[in-house]
């Protein structure tokens, strides 16, 4: 069962929200009236989606969104009662999900937030790779950089550097590229 929180600043609309989101088969487990209790309450409830208003006092659901994103990342369904390009804009640069034009029907909810939560998901797989891959790529030329300077210092060839590298990164249990940082160090406080 699906955690929702909702946050809107007009308590009629939340009431509403909340029957068509339990009608639709999740569960409520927070309500706030502004952007500042959005990212209070789901820091306390952890919910699976959070569906918020843009228009609200203190903070708007857009920059309450931005705030979410950095302390306790969570897919957000956007609500307005009207869809210019500018607010599009800024909710797909903090990364919502979703958006919806009120008034919100039955119809549209449940796609929009299953929608949000697997698209939120794919998202996190996609930033951890590209995180990996950079990782993977510092690490390459930095064993590049230290095999140049073997082989400039040393006078040893590319596949000589690579091969002393790996040796004493497997007689010391280190990575390779905490052994080519190392030499890094080493050849740099020579100069």
């Amino acid at each position: 069962m699906r955690k929702i929180a909702i946050i809107d600043d007009d308590a009629s609309e939340r009431l509403v929200l909340k029957g068509l989101v339990e009608e639709a088969g999740f569960t409520v487990v927070a309500e706030g009236a502004d952007g500042v209790e959005a990212v209070k309450v789901c820091e306390k409830s952890l919910p699976d989606l959070v569906i918020m208003d843009v228009k609200m006092p203190l903070k708007d659901g857009i920059d309450a969104t931005a705030e979410l994103q950095r302390c306790c990342p969570t897919p957000v369904v956007l609500l307005t009662a009207s869809a210019d390009a500018e607010t599009i804009r800024r909710a797909a640069e903090v990364g919502v999900m979703a958006y919806l034009v009120k008034p919100v029907r039955e119809e549209d909810l449940a796609p929009a937030i299953e929608l949000a939560i697997e698209r939120f998901k794919e998202f996190g797989v996609l930033r951890r790779e590209n995180e990996d891959l950079k990782k993977t790529l510092q690490a390459r030329k930095t064993i590049e950089k230290a095999k140049g300077l073997l082989m400039e210092r040393e006078r040893l060839s590319e596949g000589e550097a690579f091969s002393r590298i790996r040796k004493i990164s497997m007689d010391k249990r280190k990575s390779m590229t905490e052994i080519a940082e190392v030499i890094i160090l080493a050849f740099e406080d020579k100069k």
